[in-house]
């Protein structure tokens, strides 16, 4: 097992790798002699330069992209935060298995391989009003299942989630590591008085745990549910195998979110593939530093945007690793 406690999670955070420099250096100078303009791919200049760093090469790759899907169900749907009743995330998984959503049909269309995994579906997590989400053992379980789903043989990673009652569970997560407040979205589409009843749950629940909220690992534990704490493990075990990773929407920043709490600089392997429309996702991208590569107003979840970005890098890392230097082809370079 990678880890057995949040203690030994503590102690992988504080010796995460970094990028190769000498790939970079490589990479920056092939980037300088290939048949365009200096800068005129703009950030999809950086993008390949930065895939190269986390790869080790001068010529990254992204044919081999990964697509997991997490699935949970939470204990504070009882609080009715949701359009939609929990028996839902079940049908979903099945949906995903025959191959039916979009994430499916995004995938397919990017060459990426999917996995979904169901964590505990017929045991939700704890009510967060009420007691912690999960026990030490419960959290350190999901994101021991989301570090193990990594393939380190993929060049490109998206996690995705599917949970009713999740982005109720990210925002208290977004709360309680950032403060403030209006983080609570309308997420599955509720009304005026289904985003109170979230408001009002995400205030309980940060109240209920306010002795921890200093601690991020034990935010996740008291506020998350498994299938986020299964993306924040699975983008632990992409730094440590140096797989780069698109993030996807509120739920997933929310569990990335944690990480960089807990040890600033976690997600440097990470882009921003979309922001959504998610009200909060652009002030939680914000927090994270991050600049996203697509905004098309996207709120399905699923990983749906973050597989959409996975062209975006395919293009990057193709003209950059494909195209002739200006020596190669021929052609005179500018002065």
């Amino acid at each position: 097992m990678p880890f057995q406690t949040l203690a030994d999670v503590r102690a992988m955070l504080a010796r995460l790798p970094a990028p190769d420099q000498a790939s970079i250096l490589a990479a920056e100078a092939r980037n300088g002699q290939l048949t365009k303009p200096p800068g005129a791919l703009g950030r999809l200049e950086k993008l390949a330069i930065w895939m190269g760093g986390w790869q080790g090469t001068d010529k990254p790759t992204a044919d081999k992209p990964q697509i997991v899907i997490f699935a949970g169900n939470h204990g504070v749907t009882a609080k009715g935060v949701s359009a939609f009743p929990a028996e839902v995330t079940a049908q979903m998984v099945a949906n995903f298995a025959h191959g039916g959503a979009a994430i499916n049909q995004l995938a397919r269309a990017f060459g990426a391989k999917l996995d979904v995994h169901a964590l505990d579906l017929g045991t939700p997590t704890a009510d967060f009003t009420e007691s912690p989400a999960m026990t030490e053992d419960e959290v350190v379980e999901a994101m021991r299942r989301g570090y193990e789903a990594v393939n380190l043989e993929a060049d490109l990673f998206v996690a995705g989630e599917m949970g009713i009652g999740n982005t109720t569970a990210a925002a208290a997560i977004a709360t309680a590591l950032f403060g403030g407040v209006g983080w609570a979205g309308r997420g599955t589409g509720v009304d005026d008085a289904g985003l109170r009843r979230k408001e009002a749950a995400v205030a309980a629940g940060l109240e209920r745990h306010k002795a921890v909220l200093d601690d991020p690992l034990q935010v996740l534990r008291c506020l998350g549910g498994r299938e986020i704490a299964a993306m924040a493990g699975a983008y632990l075990g992409a730094r440590m195998g140096r797989v780069p990773v698109i993030l996807d929407g509120f739920i997933a920043c929310a569990a990335a979110a944690v990480l960089e709490k807990a040890a600033p600089g976690a997600l440097d392997h990470c882009v921003a593939g979309h922001q959504s429309a998610e009200g909060a996702h652009a002030r939680l991208l914000e927090k994270l530093g991050k600049e996203p590569l697509l905004s098309l107003g996207l709120r399905l979840g699923e990983g749906s945007g973050a597989a959409l970005a996975i062209g975006v890098v395919q293009g990057a890392v193709a003209c950059h690793s494909g195209m002739a230097t200006f020596a190669e082809a021929g052609v005179a370079a500018g002065a």
